[in-house]
């Protein structure tokens, strides 16, 4: 199992999926042991149910849930903010990363 694990939810979980890739890049040249998915808005909640999640950032096109899922991490461990958008539109998966590691504390 993974020592982070990281989950970006967008509108389908199709369109982060690069996104993803590219953290996991960055992750693994930085010698981070993380697990990062995207997942559409609608399989959010059966992750958070089933696994631990340290992270999870929500993609531009969902901030309008941010309340929703603020709501649904209270009182969890859980960290959340919504994907920078310029960051997001530039695939920029080490800057998304590094957003992701500092929510953590890291």
């Amino acid at each position: 199992m993974a020592d982070k694990t990281i989950m970006l939810v967008c509108a389908a979980g199709m369109s982060t999926s690069l996104l993803v890739s590219k953290m996991q890049k960055a992750a693994a040249a930085q010698g981070l042991d993380a697990e990062i998915f995207a997942v559409s808005a609608s399989e959010a909640d059966a992750n958070l149910a089933k696994k631990k999640i340290d992270v999870l950032m929500l993609g531009p096109q969902v901030k309008y849930m941010k309340k929703q899922f603020e709501d649904k991490v209270a009182g969890t461990d859980t960290k959340m903010d919504v994907i920078n958008m310029q960051d997001y539109g530039m695939m920029n998966g080490e800057k998304v990363l590094k957003t992701a590691l500092t929510l953590m504390g890291e």
